[in-house]
């Protein structure tokens, strides 16, 4: 297969970037409108749910269609969904089903932004192309969440208001929330603009059959096959519990802030920016120090996350909760970045770039669902954040050693 040139690399990056950081702030733009319409707290974590389930149902579909059609092209139109998503929010359709819009297209992006690597690279530079992939995404995330807290307070309105004349048509766009969904469009728009200078390359894994029936059996075989070897065993449950735990300690946090550090929205929004401080540490760390070879290996670090996970209850000083929350990331980082470089390697080996990862985003979104609905009811039964925060670091830490035990030599 031809390979890319270097610039298709810094392209699809840059891509990755801008659609990454619309992504990000729209989640705090979302939780703004909730507040703003009085939704009741329930609902923050429901939000992301409604997110979550498109990768779930459409599952099946994505991989095919990212591997049927040029990873650029899949991009685009991905991109395109989610600016849709954000205008039908604007315009007044309820956060959580307009949320879900951006689902879809977040559903389709993915497999098509990891898959493309696997066509790119040889096997060798995975590991270092995914930790410069999730560098970005984090840098991303943390502009995301500073820029995603700056809009949503009332001044940011006024100021954009007092500089710039909207025309009569758009007088109802007064509030921070509404302002802040224009700028994440532009962003959007920027992402599909730049989606459209990635190279194209040839067709791979294309199915022979389109039928939902077919595309249905085939995504049964490829979920069974990943499942069943060893390596994608170990990759699989690494990734889904750490994304699953992790979408889930991100809205922890900004609960936990409020009541430990005494911090507003805002700042509590820009607190989770630190953990991504921490996993841009761990993405570049791991990138220099892991070989994919040796990639099974860092999941110890996965039981020392959990643990740092729990001293979250014994912090109350913001500066120890800054410390804390970087070590998280970083550890996070180191270790879930050769996870994914390893399943993104087998599933291309096995069945196919824009398969594998759509079976990988089945199983990471599914936990989300399931963790972020267990957060939900714990939330509405008033449970101690304090006990949400051992839970979570408890089920981290004890699941990535079972891991290690059965795993932990796969490699060797």
């Amino acid at each position: 297969m031809d390979r890319a040139p270097n610039g298709g690399i810094a392209t699809i990056m840059a891509a990755q970037f801008f659609s990454a950081l619309a992504d990000n702030a729209l989640l705090f733009a979302a939780i703004a409108l909730l507040a703003a319409i009085d939704a009741p707290a329930w609902q923050t974590p429901v939000l992301q749910q409604f997110f979550v389930f498109a990768y779930i149902v459409l599952a099946p579909f994505v991989g095919p269609f990212a591997d049927a059609l040029p990873k650029g092209r899949v991009m685009f139109i991905s991109n395109g969904v989610k600016l849709l998503g954000c205008l039908a929010m604007l315009f007044g359709m309820h956060p959580l089903f307009a949320y879900g819009i951006v689902g879809a297209g977040a559903a389709m992006y993915s497999p098509a932004k990891y898959g493309i690597l696997t066509e790119i690279l040889p096997p060798e530079k995975l590991v270092s192309a995914n930790g410069w992939m999730e560098g970005l995404t984090v840098a991303s995330i943390i502009l995301g969440a500073i820029i995603g807290g700056a809009m949503v307070r009332p001044e940011f309105a006024t100021k954009v208001l007092g500089m710039v004349s909207l025309p009569p048509a758009f007088a109802w766009m007064d509030t921070a929330p509404q302002i802040a969904m224009t700028v994440i469009m532009a962003l959007y728009l920027v992402a599909a603009l730049i989606n459209l200078y990635i190279p194209r390359l040839a067709i791979d894994h294309r199915l022979p059959e389109g039928s939902p029936g077919y595309i249905l059996r085939d995504f049964v075989h490829s979920l069974r096959l990943l499942w069943r070897d060893p390596l994608g065993q170990v990759s699989l449950a690494v990734t889904t519990l750490f994304w699953g735990a992790g979408a889930t300690l991100r809205l922890i946090v900004l609960t936990w802030a409020a009541t430990a550090l005494n911090f507003d929205l805002g700042h509590a929004t820009q607190l989770t920016a630190v953990t991504a401080v921490g996993i841009a540490i761990g993405s570049v760390l791991a990138a220099k120090f892991v070989s994919l070879n040796h990639s099974v290996r860092v999941l110890p670090v996965g039981i020392l996350m959990g643990i740092s996970v729990v001293l979250m209850v014994f912090i109350h000083d913001w500066r120890l909760a800054l410390v804390n929350l970087v070590v998280i990331g970083a550890m996070g980082g180191f270790f879930v970045v050769p996870m994914n470089a390893l399943l993104q390697h087998r599933g291309h080996m096995l069945m196919g770039a824009g398969h594998s990862i759509a079976v990988q985003n089945f199983n990471e979104n599914l936990s989300i669902l399931l963790l972020l609905g267990v957060y939900a009811m714990m939330i509405r039964a008033e449970i101690s954040v304090n006990i949400i925060i051992l839970a979570v670091g408890g089920l981290v830490s004890g699941c990535m050693y079972l891991l290690w035990r059965r795993h932990g030599h796969d490699q060797d």
